[in-house]
């Protein structure tokens, strides 16, 4: 009886160490939310002193950010397909999905950078005003955290098709993957809060 019920269990989820990494992340996210809570707080104390510098309205571009909002959630759906695919014992389609996540992430930031870039050569910086510097930590904030996210999974997609599905492979791929989509959630926060009220206010 104990072993079905043990069977019954997601394979990162059969072994202690499998639980408590798990449930170790669960806290590390809750700290994780406490630092973005607190970036959207002062960014929303800081919006619109803009002083001499360009608007949000003049700077935004709807259609890039779009783009990224498109390609930031469909990884993420491509996240929960790695995962079903490590849950069916399928190494290659987990490495698949995977790749597949990671290639998306990877052109996220290419587009956040572009964007960067583009702010920069209009002559608005971290430096500009006390809105451009709450947006630029803000969302670069997150972008580095999807920067790390990307060489993680990476090294996960080495691991992964080295060992195969595994316990220890699953639990890691797992706890990726609900870091990824943390980055996600919060994405929406700053397209709705940032991008979407900055284009209109």
């Amino acid at each position: 009886m104990s072993t079905e019920k043990t069977n019954a269990k997601p394979l990162e989820h059969q072994t202690e160490k499998g639980e408590l990494s798990i449930v170790g992340f669960w806290i590390f996210l809750a700290a994780e939310i406490a630092l973005f809570g607190t970036l959207f707080a002062t960014y929303t104390v800081l919006f619109g002193r803009t002083a001499d510098a360009a608007s949000p309205a003049d700077m935004f571009e709807p259609g890039s950010v779009l783009v990224m909002t498109f390609i930031l959630l469909l990884s993420s759906f491509t996240s929960g397909l790695a995962i079903h695919e490590m849950r069916r014992g399928s190494s290659k389609g987990l490495i698949i999905w995977l790749a597949i996540t990671l290639v998306l992430g990877l052109s996220f930031l290419g587009l956040e950078v572009n964007e960067f870039i583009h702010y920069t050569q209009e002559g608005v910086t971290l430096q500009s005003a006390a809105f451009w510097s709450a947006f630029f930590v803000l969302t670069g904030t997150h972008g580095i955290h999807v920067t790390f996210g990307a060489g993680w999974g990476i090294l996960l997609l080495i691991q992964s098709a080295l060992q195969g599905v595994t316990a220890t492979t699953s639990r890691k791929v797992f706890i990726f993957s609900l870091y990824w989509h943390f980055l996600d959630v919060v994405w929406i926060f700053i397209f709705t809060g940032v991008y979407l009220i900055g284009m209109v206010v």
